[in-house]
């Protein structure tokens, strides 16, 4: 088994300016993101050492933190894939369909999506998930990296809601943020994601 590694981006750090600055993005992408790599690597070697030492007394809490490390890092893969300097605009297509099927139009969608993060309670994200129970496109809130797992979602589009991703360049005004990044949303990546759920 590989241990997780960090993604490189598929863009300068600098690619992104319209959103966010390169100061923030390399911080966000060197820095927040290894730390979940590395944390979720280490958090692996002690549960390894616990089974080999049948000493699983603290297994509660490193699962707990495997779940934190791992999830950010999932997250945060997912969101630079979202995300494209030739982004924004709107999606067209099957994804575009499905939008104003299950939300009515792309400007509710938005609407629903800005309001879920730029709402987020402390740290988290929203994202734009497929639902496959009942079939349909869902927004929802993660409270820090913990997916809605009970849910069993997909998540297609990924807005992250933490300080640490926006704070340096827009201090308290998460809703600037949030309205920004809409002009770097990757939708041929959203809407790839989007056709492999109907696949």
């Amino acid at each position: 088994m590989g241990a997780y590694t960090l993604p490189d981006l598929p863009y300068d750090y600098s690619a992104l300016e319209r959103a966010m600055s390169a100061e923030i993005l390399e911080l966000h992408h060197s820095k927040h993101h290894q730390a979940y790599v590395n944390g979720a690597n280490s958090t692996l070697e002690q549960l390894a050492e616990a089974r080999d030492k049948d000493q699983l007394g603290g297994l509660v809490g490193l699962q707990k933190t495997l779940a934190f490390n791992l999830s950010g890092h999932v997250l945060h893969s997912l969101f630079w894939q979202n995300l494209s300097p030739e982004g924004g605009d709107r999606p067209e297509g099957p994804l575009a369909d499905a939008l104003t099927e299950h939300f009515g139009s792309f400007e509710a969608f938005r609407k629903q999506l800005t309001t879920a993060t730029v709402g987020v309670q402390g740290s988290g994200w929203g994202i734009l998930s497929w639902e496959p129970l009942g079939r349909r496109l869902i927004i929802e809130q993660v409270y820090d990296h913990h997916g809605n797992v009970g849910q069993g979602t997909t998540p297609l589009l990924a807005f992250d809601a933490w300080e640490h991703a926006y704070y340096l360049q827009y201090k308290n005004v998460r809703p600037d943020y949030v309205t920004r990044l809409w002009d770097v949303v990757n939708w041929q990546d959203v809407s790839a994601r989007y056709a492999a759920t109907q696949g």
